[in-house]
C-alpha cells in the first residue's frame, strides 16, 4: 500500500565555495603552494601577481651577476692546448666515448618519500576513484612510525562531508587490510599488535615458530609486553626450545614499519607555517608565506568577458561568455577563500600565543592546560576550524619549532589551585625516572605519592598512562643489576 507523508527537517548542508575553504584551512603552506599552483593552471580568469619592485630587484641582481662572471672569466689563467690533452680522465672512458658525448658528472639518487611509495602501490590495485582517495587520505593520516593513529570511521565521515564520498565501513576495512600488506609490511596498522600479526601472517619464517608466533600474538600479548616468558611457556604449553624459538621470530618483527631504509616525512626539513620573534615583551606574529604565490584576476580576461556582455551574440559567443563568467566566479571564490584562511590562521595563533604566552617566554615547563574549545570560545569559532588549522602545522619561535598541536593538552589542579597542563606532569615524571637509582626504580604507586607531595593529585593508572606515552617501561623492566 503506497502512502504519502510531509516531514519537515532540518539538515547542514556545506556550499561549494564552506567546502573549498575547508580545504584550504587544512593545507600547510607547502601544500598551499602547490594548490594554488594547480589552480593557476586549470582556470584562466586567474594570474599570479607580480610584485614589481620585488622583479626590478631580481633583475638588478641578475645583472650584477651577469658582470661579475664576465670579469672572472676574463682573469681567468690561459691554458695551454697540452694542459686539456694531459687532463686525467680515465684512459678507458676516453676509448668508449666519442667526440660528441657529453661529459657529466653523476648525480645522487633521489630518495623516495615514504608517501610516494605508498601511493605507488595503492595505485597497482586499480580502485575506482573514491576507494583510490580513501587509500591518499589513510597514507596521509600515518605518524612518524607508519601506525593509523586516526579513526578509520571519522576519515569516512571527511569524505562523505566535503567531497560527498560515500564508502561503507566494511569497504573501507577490506581496503586497510589490502594496504597493511604493503612495502614495508605492518604499515597502517592501528596498533603495535595488528603491526606484529600482519607482519607475522606475511613472513616467510620457519611455519612451526610463525605458527606459534600467530598464536602468541593473537592470545598473550599482554603478557609478551611485560615479559612474562614463563606464564606464556605455561599457557601454551611450551618447551624451552619452542618458547625461544618462538620470541625470537616476534622479536625479529619491526614495531615501527615507517622507520628504515624510507625516508618518511618527518625527516625532511619542516617549514614552519607561522614566525613567532620577540620584540622586548611583545611577540610578533608573522604567517611564513613568503614562497606562496598572489594571485589576482586576469585583466584580459576581465575585458573579454565585460565586451562579450552587451549586444547580441552568436551561440559560439554565449557558450564563450558562460564559460568565462564561470571560470570568474571560480577564481572570485578562491581569491576569497586565501584571504579568508589567511585572516583565520592569524586569529588563531594570536590566541594561543596570548594563552601560551609564558611558554613562549620562558619555555616548555610553563606551559599551561588548553582545550580546542578555549580558542573556539575566544575568537568565536566552530572547533571544527580549530581543529583544521592546527592539524599538520608547524610555528618556529624562541622555543624552537613545535606543531599546533603540541599546544592543546588537558590540565590538573594542584594544592595551590593552580591548574597545570599535563604535558608538564609528563615532563616532571620523566625528571623523577631519570633520577632514579636503576637498581631499586620506582614502582607507579611509589611515582604517584611523590608527585602528590609535590602538590600534583595524580591516580597510579594515571601515572601508568603518561609513563607509557613516554615510552618507559614499568619499574621492574628498568631495573639494572
Amino acid at each position: 500500500m503506497l502512502t504519502l507523508n510531509q516531514r519537515l527537517s532540518q539538515q547542514q548542508r556545506l556550499s561549494p565555495q564552506q567546502i573549498q575553504y575547508q580545504k584550504l584551512l587544512q593545507l600547510n603552506t607547502l601544500a598551499l603552494e602547490q594548490r594554488i599552483k594547480t589552480e593557476l593552471e586549470l582556470n584562466p580568469v586567474l594570474e599570479e601577481e607580480i610584485d614589481a619592485t620585488l622583479e626590478q630587484e631580481k633583475e638588478k641582481e641578475k645583472d650584477a651577476e651577469d658582470q661579475e662572471e664576465e670579469f672572472d672569466d676574463y682573469n681567468k689563467e690561459e691554458f695551454d692546448l697540452e694542459d686539456f690533452m694531459n687532463d686525467e680522465t680515465d684512459e678507458a672512458d676516453r676509448i668508449n666515448r666519442s667526440k660528441d658525448d657529453e661529459v657529466y658528472q653523476p648525480l645522487a639518487e633521489a630518495k623516495e618519500g615514504l608517501t610516494e611509495h605508498l601511493t605507488d602501490q595503492l595505485r597497482m590495485l586499480n580502485l575506482n576513484d573514491d576507494l583510490f582517495r580513501l587509500g591518499e587520505e589513510i597514507i596521509g593520516n600515518l605518524d612518524s612510525d607508519g601506525y593509523l593513529k586516526r579513526d578509520l570511521n571519522e576519515i569516512l565521515n571527511e569524505l562523505e562531508m566535503f567531497d560527498e564520498i560515500i564508502i561503507s565501513p566494511q569497504q573501507a576495512e577490506d581496503l586497510l587490510k589490502k594496504m597493511q600488506t604493503f612495502d614495508p609490511v605492518g604499515i597502517a596498522a592501528r596498533s603495535l599488535q595488528e603491526c606484529l600479526l600482519v607482519q607475522a601472517k606475511n613472513s616467510s619464517y620457519d611455519p612451526y615458530y610463525k605458527y606459534l608466533g600467530e598464536q602468541l600474538l593473537l592470545y598473550f600479548f599482554d603478557d609478551f609486553t611485560k615479559k612474562r616468558y614463563e606464564t606464556i611457556k605455561q599457557k601454551m604449553e611450551l618447551t624451552d626450545e619452542s618458547l625461544k624459538g618462538t620470541i625470537e621470530f616476534v622479536q625479529s618483527l619491526n614495531p615501527k614499519p615507517g622507520e628504515g631504509n624510507i625516508e618518511i616525512a618527518q625527516m625532511n626539513q619542516i617549514t614552519p607555517d607561522f614566525i613567532i620573534e620577540k620584540d622586548e615583551d611583545n611577540f610578533i606574529i608573522t604567517l611564513n608565506d613568503k614562497s606562496v604565490p598572489s594571485v589576482t584576476l586576469s585583466k584580459n580576461y576581465l575585458d573579454m568577458l565585460d565586451s562579450n556582455k552587451r549586444g547580441k551574440k552568436s551561440k559560439r559567443e554565449k557558450e564563450t561568455y558562460k564559460f568565462l563568467r564561470e571560470k570568474f566566479e571560480s577564481a572570485k571564490w578562491f581569491i576569497a577563500c586565501i584571504q579568508q584562511r589567511r585572516e583565520t590562521l592569524m586569529k588563531i595563533m594570536q590566541s594561543i600565543v596570548e594563552k601560551q604566552h609564558e611558554f613562549f617566554d620562558k619555555g616548555s615547563k610553563y606551559i599551561k592546560p588548553m582545550i580546542y574549545k578555549d580558542i573556539a570560545d575566544e575568537i568565536q569559532m566552530d572547533i571544527s576550524t580549530i581543529s583544521r588549522v592546527v592539524n599538520g602545522k608547524y610555528v618556529q619561535s624562541p622555543q624552537g619549532i613545535h606543531e599546533l598541536k603540541y599546544f592543546f593538552s588537558e590540565g590538573l589542579s594542584t594544592d595551590s589551585g593552580e591548574e597545570v597542563s599535563n604535558k608538564h606532569i609528563k615532563e616532571v615524571l620523566k625528571e623523577i625516572i631519570e633520577s632514579e637509582d636503576k637498581k631499586s626504580p620506582y614502582s607507579d604507586d611509589k611515582l604517584a605519592e611523590m608527585l602528590n607531595k609535590k602538590g600534583i593529585h595524580i591516580a597510579r593508572r594515571t601515572v601508568a598512562k603518561y609513563r607509557e606515552h613516554l615510552r618507559l617501561p614499568v619499574a621492574r623492566l628498568r631495573k639494572e643489576l
